[in-house]
């Protein structure tokens, strides 16, 4: 974040390559994945209904106080778990198939839900809504469907090479690394352009991201808990693919509005750290 920052001129040239980033980061994940233990549960589709309506209703309050707002949180809220959650969630105790399963229910309810959304409250608002729809279709649904069909496929017709790319993990968390310092710096380079009349309306946006941020953590422990699975619930509803929300948001929504999960960035690995480092506190007493 900070690299991409103080160097968002020339991590800024970058810009097009972040959908292809995106692609990789989620085939490399899902080559990880056992397709036999991915079973959905009430948990998952509870957590799905947080995820879908809680963005609109969270929209439609806010909206009323002012649009850019509303679309900064409904973003944070509708965001699809960060590939990175299946990691953290196991270092914190979860169950890592209930982590992987919603990971991917996830993203494909994404990939079908934000063309409906982003074509009734994004910039392509004014076109008919199904051109808007197919349009935001024909590009979000490759971006998060195919990475999983293209895993499926190589699983069944190149097992080994499969297994190859599902021990590399680490290359997802550097393509993740890189993505990040992109969106960060295109986030930079879109606020030097804004006047002063914009600054007030990103500090609530950020604000809004915080409070977000935190009612998803808090609520999504909540789910989890009562199906015996706390960590997950929380880190299911919790931690977002802030790379990809800032990118639908910089593409589909106001440009500010990206301030919204570009600041859940800091917010989610605030409650991350907190979380380690109290599990590894517990681990010592």
């Amino acid at each position: 974040m900070i690299t991409g920052s103080l160097l968002s001129g020339f991590f800024s040239n970058f810009s097009p390559v972040t959908p292809y980033l995106i692609f990789t980061m989620l085939f490399v994940t899902f080559c990880r994945i056992d397709l036999s233990q991915m079973k959905p549960s009430p948990l998952h589709f509870w957590l799905l209904a947080c995820q879908v309506f809680g963005s609109v209703a969270v929209y439609l309050v806010l909206r009323v106080f002012d649009e850019t707002l509303a679309q900064g949180v409904m973003i944070c809220v509708m965001a699809p778990t960060a590939t990175s959650s299946v990691v953290i969630a196991g270092m914190l105790g979860a169950n890592i198939a209930t982590m992987a399963t919603f990971s991917l229910l996830s993203n494909v309810t994404v990939a079908l839900a934000a063309p409906v959304i982003f074509s009734l409250v994004g910039t392509n608002s004014e076109m008919p809504f199904m051109e808007s729809f197919l349009i935001i279709l024909k590009k979000v649904v490759p971006l998060l469907v195919l990475p999983f069909v293209s895993a499926a496929l190589l699983r069944r017709v190149a097992r080994k090479v499969y297994d190859t790319v599902g021990r590399y993990q680490i290359v997802s968390f550097y393509l993740w690394a890189f993505s990040l310092m992109v969106v960060c710096a295109q986030t930079v380079e879109f606020v030097k352009v804004q006047n002063s009349d914009n600054y007030m309306a990103e500090v609530w946006i950020a604000v809004g991201a915080m409070v977000a941020c935190l009612c998803q953590f808090i609520g999504g422990r909540a789910l989890g808990r009562k199906y015996g699975d706390t960590v997950a619930g929380g880190q299911s509803l919790g931690q977002k693919n802030t790379v990809l929300a800032i990118w639908m948001a910089q593409t589909y929504l106001n440009p500010i509005a990206s301030i919204g999960p570009a600041s859940y960035v800091l917010w989610q690995n605030t409650v991350n750290s907190y979380q380690i480092w109290r599990k590894r506190k517990q681990g010592n007493n």
